[in-house]
C-alpha cells in the first residue's frame, strides 16, 4: 500500500512541477516576444555630424522592432576604440558598425570581430584590411576633387590657398586631400601656400592656423580650404573674415554648413551624407540573410550661395518632421511601457493564482496521503497489534460515537471500556478479527450484529474499537473488505464483480469507488490494466 500511496503522491509532485514550468514559460515569453538583433556601433569621435548620424540610426531602428543598438564613442583615440570594439564583441553583439579612427591602427580589432563570425559594416572611413562584410560611405576623393574644381573657378584660376587637413591617417582626410590636389594640379595659377595638419576639430584648426600666421605674416592668402566645416571655421577665427572659406560636411540645422554658407560665413561646403537609417536597413538585410551590396557610395552635393537657402529650407522641414516622429515615438514608447507594465502585473497575478492552486493541490495531496496512511495504520493495528504495543487508555476517556455508527446516543452504556491490560486488549482484538472475518462476505451485516457476536452493546463495541484503533467498526469492516478484495484480485481470476460480492459489497460500482478512494487506482489496474471489468 505504501507503494501505491507514494506513486500517487509522486504524481502530484510531478503535476506541481509541470504547473510551475508552465508559469515560468509564460513569464519568460511575456518579456521575450521577439528575437533581438544586437548591433554595436563604434564611432571614432563625437561631433555634430555623428550626433546626426546616431539620431538617424535610432530612427531607422524604429522601423525594425527587433533591433537593439549599443553605442560607443572613442573621442578620436585609437586605443579607446580598439578596447570598445573588443568590449562590444564580448557582450555578444550580432553585427558591428564601425567608423575607424585611423586606417592602420583600428584594423586588427575589426579583424578579430570578423574572424569570430560577426558581420562588420565599415562606414565613412576605410580600414587597411579586407575583412569586412560591407562598406558604405560617400566618395571622399570626389568631394575633394569637386571642391578643388570649385576653388579654381571661384578664384578664376589665379590665387593662393591655405589647406587645413583632417586627422592624420584617416581615410577621409587622405582622400579629400588627394582629390583636391588632383583638381588643381592642372591650374598653375593656383598656389597652395601650406597644408596644415588638423584633426577635424575647430580648436586644433584655430591653433595651427595661428601658429602658421605668426611665422608667415607676409604670406598672402585668398582662400582657406578646410577638410571639414569646423576646420574651416577654426581658420576663420584665426585669420578673420576678409578671406574666402570652404569646407566639407554641409550639415543642416543650427551652425551647420548649409546655414554657414547661407549666412556667408563659408563660401561653399559639400554635403557629406550621414544616412544612419540606410545603415540600419543594410545591417538588417545582412542579419536576415537577404541580398545586399558589398560596396555602397552615397550621393552628395556641393553647397554654394546659389542653393544654400533652398537646401536649408528643405533640411529644416525634414528635421521638423523628424522631430515630430521622435515625439510620436516617445509617446508610443510611453504607451508600450505602460502596456508592458500592465502585462507584467497580469502575468504576476496569474502566477500568484497558479501558485495558490499548486499550494492547495499539494495540501490536498498531503492530506489525502495522511488519511490513507492512517487507514493503513488502522488495518495493521487491528490485524498485527501485539499486547506490548497497546496504548494505555485512561478511565472515562474515549471518542464520542458518530451518527453513522451509533445513530441514537441515548442507548444505555452498560460496561464502558476502561481496561488498560494489554492481555485483555489483545484477546479483544483477536476476537473482533475473528468476528469480522467470519462475517466479511455478509453484505447485510451491521454494527449491532458485530456487537451481538461479541456479546457487547453497540456503544461498548464502538468505544472499545475507537479507543484501541482510532477508527470506527464500520471503517475497519470496509477496510478489511477492501484488503481482502485486493488480495483476491492479485491471487485469483475472479472478475471485479465477483470479488466485490465475495467481500460483502452490495454493488461492484460502490466497490470500485471505495477501492479507488483507498488505493488511488482502479481494481482493474491491479492486474496491469488488463483485468476483467465489471459484468
Amino acid at each position: 500500500m505504501n507503494t501505491i500511496i507514494d506513486r500517487t503522491f509522486s504524481s502530484g509532485v510531478r503535476n506541481r512541477i509541470f504547473c510551475l514550468l508552465i508559469l515560468v514559460t509564460m513569464l519568460i515569453s511575456c518579456s521575450n516576444d521577439y528575437p533581438k538583433y544586437r548591433i554595436g556601433v563604434s564611432q571614432c569621435s563625437v561631433d555634430i555630424w555623428r550626433d546626426k548620424q546616431n539620431a538617424e540610426l535610432r530612427m531607422g531602428a524604429y522601423f525594425h522592432d527587433n533591433v537593439e543598438l549599443k553605442f560607443a564613442a572613442a573621442y578620436d583615440s585609437d586605443e579607446r576604440q580598439v578596447q570598445q570594439i573588443d568590449s562590444l564583441v564580448a557582450t555578444g553583439i550580432d553585427l558591428l558598425i564601425v567608423a575607424p579612427n585611423q586606417v592602420q591602427t583600428i584594423s586588427p580589432a575589426i579583424d578579430r570581430a570578423y574572424d569570430k563570425g560577426i558581420p562588420v559594416i565599415v562606414f565613412e572611413r576605410k580600414t587597411s584590411s579586407h575583412k569586412y562584410t560591407a562598406f558604405i560611405s560617400a566618395d571622399n576623393y570626389e568631394m575633394g576633387r569637386v571642391m578643388g574644381e570649385y576653388i579654381v573657378t571661384r578664384l578664376h584660376g589665379q590665387g593662393t590657398v591655405l589647406e587645413i587637413k583632417g586627422l592624420e591617417g584617416s581615410s577621409p582626410s587622405i582622400e579629400r586631400h588627394k582629390g583636391f590636389m588632383d583638381a588643381i594640379k592642372d591650374s598653375p595659377g593656383i598656389e597652395v601656400v601650406a597644408s596644415l595638419q588638423g584633426d577635424w576639430t575647430e580648436e586644433t584648426a584655430y591653433d595651427r592656423t595661428r601658429q602658421w600666421l605668426l611665422k608667415n605674416k607676409n604670406v598672402h592668402v585668398d582662400l582657406v580650404f578646410g577638410a571639414n566645416d569646423r576646420t574651416a571655421m577654426g581658420a576663420r577665427k584665426a585669420l578673420g573674415g576678409k578671406f574666402l572659406y570652404c569646407g566639407i560636411d554641409g550639415l543642416p540645422g543650427e551652425n551647420g554648413g548649409i546655414q554657414l554658407v547661407r549666412d556667408s560665413l563659408l563660401d561653399a561646403s559639400y554635403i557629406y551624407p550621414t544616412h544612419g537609417d540606410q545603415l540600419i536597413d543594410l545591417a538588417v538585410q545582412i542579419l536576415e540573410g537577404k541580398a545586399y551590396k558589398k560596396e555602397t557610395m552615397m550621393m552628395s552635393a556641393l553647397v554654394t550661395s546659389d542653393n544654400a537657402k533652398v537646401l536649408l529650407m528643405q533640411s529644416e522641414e525634414l528635421m521638423r518632421q523628424s522631430n515630430r516622429l521622435d515625439l510620436l515615438h516617445e509617446k508610443a514608447d510611453a504607451y508600450l511601457h505602460k502596456l508592458d507594465t500592465q502585462r507584467i502585473i497580469n502575468w504576476l497575478a496569474i502566477g500568484i493564482i497558479v501558485l495558490l492552486i499548486v499550494v492547495f493541490v499539494l495540501f490536498y495531496l498531503y492530506h489525502l496521503r495522511k488519511i490513507r496512511m492512517q487507514r493503513e495504520r488502522v488495518v495493521n493495528t487491528l490485524w498485527n497489534l501485539r499486547p506490548e504495543d497497546v496504548p494505555v487508555v485512561p478511565e472515562n476517556e474515549g471518542s464520542r460515537e458518530s451518527s453513522e455508527d451509533l445513530g441514537n446516543t441515548d442507548e444505555e452504556d452498560d460496561g464502558e471500556y476502561h481496561s488498560s491490560e494489554p492481555t485483555a486488549v489483545s484477546l479483544f482484538i483477536t476476537r473482533f478479527k475473528e468476528v469480522v472475518e467470519a462475517r466479511l462476505t455478509d453484505s447485510d451485516i451491521s454494527v449491532e450484529d458485530l456487537a451481538a457476536d461479541m456479546n457487547l452493546s453497540r456503544v461498548q463495541l464502538y468505544r472499545k474499537v475507537k479507543a484501541i484503533t482510532g477508527a470506527s467498526p464500520v471503517e475497519l469492516l470496509r477496510t478489511a473488505r477492501l484488503k481482502r478484495g485486493y488480495q483476491m484480485l492479485m491471487t485469483t481470476d475472479m472478475s471485479i464483480s465477483e470479488v466485490a460480492y465475495k467481500v460483502g459489497f452490495t454493488a461492484p460500482s460502490y466497490f470500485t469507488k471505495c477501492f479507488k478512494d483507498e488505493y488511488g487506482i482502479l481494481p482493474g489496474d491491479v492486474r496491469g490494466g488488463n483485468g476483467i471489468t465489471n459484468d
